[in-house]
């Protein structure tokens, strides 16, 4: 691994909240794009998914969805499951940067966008009862805004238009569409 992403991911234990915060910030920026470095890393962050600190855990979701488009083996094909569950962390914040970031995921192939499709399909049809679930539902539009922006695919674009049909009050969809204005 680089140097400069094994001192990244030193600083993200640093008790310096300055320090952690520009590793974090390196590390997605450097995970955009294909980091050979991925499966040096994989197994830390599928075991910090339960992290205690829940910091951990969602630095540790975020990173995988961006690391996913470097995971020719496509392990993320089987380690899917444990992402998804930091979106229903019990710190909501923690949930809800794991949600605005697994959109990522899709950008791997065929397969993953599918099943991530799936997921945010399922999650924004039953999440009535979650609390917060209008932020959650939101949380899903702009993922599959962003996911359409970079794909320009308009399978991404239709489930998004069809999800936002079936929210029945008004308040909520025009909020959901202002996120697809311009499309």
């Amino acid at each position: 691994m680089e140097e400069k992403i094994e001192a990244y991911f030193n600083d993200l234990q640093s008790e310096d909240k300055n320090a952690q915060y520009e590793a974090y910030n390196q590390i997605i920026k450097a995970a955009m794009e294909k980091a050979d470095w991925a499966y040096e890393v994989w197994e830390g962050l599928k075991g910090d998914l339960t992290h205690k600190d829940n910091h951990a855990r969602s630095r540790a979701a975020q990173f995988l969805s961006y690391l996913a488009i470097s995971d020719p083996e496509k392990r993320m094909l089987k380690d899917f499951p444990e992402v998804w569950e930091v979106t229903k962390d019990k710190k909501f914040v923690t949930a809800r940067h794991t949600l605005q970031a697994i959109w990522r995921i899709a950008l791997a192939g065929p397969e993953q966008k599918e099943m991530v499709l799936q997921q945010l399909s399922d999650r924004y049809k039953n999440c009535r009862d979650e609390k917060n679930y209008t932020l959650i539902r939101f949380d899903i539009i702009q993922g599959l805004r962003n996911l359409y922006d970079v794909t320009k695919e308009e399978d991404v674009k239709q489930l998004a238009l069809e999800l936002m049909e079936r929210e029945e009050d008004e308040k909520y969809k025009k909020k959901y569409a202002g996120v697809w204005k311009k499309s």
